[in-house]
């Protein structure tokens, strides 16, 4: 049996994280990454045990990442505003710290792979977030909402200045960059809306 070589290993992934991004799903394959990666795709087979498995592994990876960076000082019993100004100002960072590996994320996103992702990210930090917006709403710092409107309010508003910030530009002008205070402004109406 052959053993790991970590280099490798990260080579195949970075190169897999790369296709996929200007690819997308529907191209990628085993063969074309051993081509791309310049290694035979019986190697491929050391590390993952088919397609499906190595994009799995990495976005799992990768989302565990962005997941604990994103909660990174954060307490469950921290004041909603503390606690959702830190995990803001934590994902930013990440994001625009690891653009290709968000790419990649939303590429995996709207598969049917994403769902044993989403099990696993539940799993390791739903307790946390869970925890956190209950002890918010008890405390009568965030009005009791549906989680999926709950996440629209809280979280989208933050991921679309990071779109805009992404691609340069917005709707309105042909020059974005995402600021501090353009955050801080976002965040404060987004409190407000979620407020009871």
């Amino acid at each position: 049996m052959r053993t790991r070589d970590t280099n490798k290993e990260n080579s195949i992934r970075e190169q897999a994280i790369e296709m996929i991004v200007k690819e997308g799903l529907d191209g990628f394959s085993m063969q074309k990454l051993a081509k791309a990666a310049n290694v035979s795709p019986a190697t491929l087979y050391i590390y993952y045990k088919d397609r499906d498995d190595l994009i799995t592994q990495i976005a799992t990876e990768i989302s565990l990442r962005l997941m604990e960076s994103s909660l990174r000082g954060m307490h469950p019993k921290m004041s909603f505003a503390e606690g959702m100004e830190l995990q803001w100002k934590n994902r930013l960072k990440f994001y625009l710290e690891h653009q290709l590996e968000i790419e990649f994320i939303e590429q995996i996103r709207y598969s049917s792979l994403y769902e044993t992702i989403r099990q696993v990210i539940r799993a390791k930090f739903g307790d946390t977030l869970g925890s956190f917006v209950m002890n918010a709403i008890n405390r009568g710092e965030l009005v009791p909402l549906p989680f999926e409107v709950y996440w629209a309010i809280a979280f989208a508003p933050l991921y679309q200045l990071i779109k805009f910030h992404s691609q340069g530009r917005s709707h309105a002008n042909d020059a974005f960059n995402i600021s501090d205070d353009l955050v801080d402004m976002t965040l404060k109406l987004v409190l407000k809306a979620l407020k009871p």
